[in-house]
């Protein structure tokens, strides 16, 4: 066995040991408390509040929670485990796999570690004293991709991949799809409040998605860097639509369900 294969070996040792494990659960209780979060301040907006529905608004409300400094260290370390255990799946839990479905399931585990470790960058920022505007980033990163032809093209590929990402979400929410990556869930009415939760939350959070993708779209065509806020303009621009309030409460509510599906997933997702 060569120094690679040994070192790959000992990487999937590390990945597959008890407390690593746990610590990965912990990385979906820390992205379902970031959803109920979300979810929260969407619904209060909603109801003619305020406040920023996205990853920096809910972190922010987190923080000032009593304990804040602890939960945020916890979900910085969860999601860091989780990232990690996700690049490995990528990388090392593939190699049974060949073909388009390798190459599927790589893409898959690859995409999920960049968002849990975006997740827990933003954790991180705040539990060492920062803070930081999701929104604003994603103006200042657009102006600067939109002041270019190739970053136009780029910024476009992202949404139209969130969009077909949203796509999938709703999909696997009213298929019931997401259910082949649990473990057997409790028999009863446990078992289907489960099930009615992953469902409404897919679909809401794909619902998110896609009209995060079509605003991102329309602000690279008009060139319109403004128009470009990320997950809390998107959720925000629901209220335009007819029946508005009704509308962004639905997808509150679903984000909040997701939520709750995150922090259940922790114990029964298969890993």
């Amino acid at each position: 066995m060569g120094q690679i294969e040994r070192q790959a070996t000992k990487a999937a040792d590390a990945t597959d040991s008890k407390g690593f494990i746990l610590a990965a659960r912990a990385g979906y209780i820390a992205a379902g408390l970031l959803h109920i979060l979300i979810g929260a301040i969407a619904l209060r907006i909603a109801n003619g509040g305020s406040g920023s529905a996205d990853q920096s608004g809910a972190i922010a409300q987190l923080a000032a929670s009593p304990g804040g400094s602890i939960l945020l260290w916890a979900c910085f370390l969860g999601c860091c485990a989780l990232a990690l255990f996700m690049l490995s799946e990528a990388f090392l839990a593939t190699k049974a796999v060949g073909g388009k479905d390798k190459l599927g399931r790589q893409l898959k585990f690859a995409g999920q570690a960049v968002v849990y470790g975006a997740i827990g960058a933003t954790f991180g920022i705040y539990a060492l004293g920062g803070s930081t505007s999701s929104s604003g980033s994603t103006r200042s990163v657009s102006a600067s991709l939109m002041s270019n032809p190739a970053g136009s093209a780029f910024l476009i590929a992202i949404g139209v991949g969130a969009v077909v990402t949203g796509g999938y979400f709703i999909y696997s929410g009213a298929t019931q799809r997401f259910r082949k990556d649990l473990k057997a869930l409790p028999g009863g009415s446990a078992g289907k409040a489960v099930t009615v939760l992953g469902s409404v939350g897919y679909v809401a959070k794909g619902a998110a998605l896609g009209v995060l993708g079509v605003l991102l779209v329309l602000a690279t065509v008009r060139n319109n860097p403004e128009e470009s806020t990320g997950i809390d303009g998107a959720l925000k621009s629901l209220q335009e639509a007819p029946f508005g309030i009704w509308l962004l409460g639905s997808v509150a509510v679903g984000l909040i369900c997701y939520g709750i599906f995150l922090v259940v997933r922790s114990r029964y997702q298969r890993m």
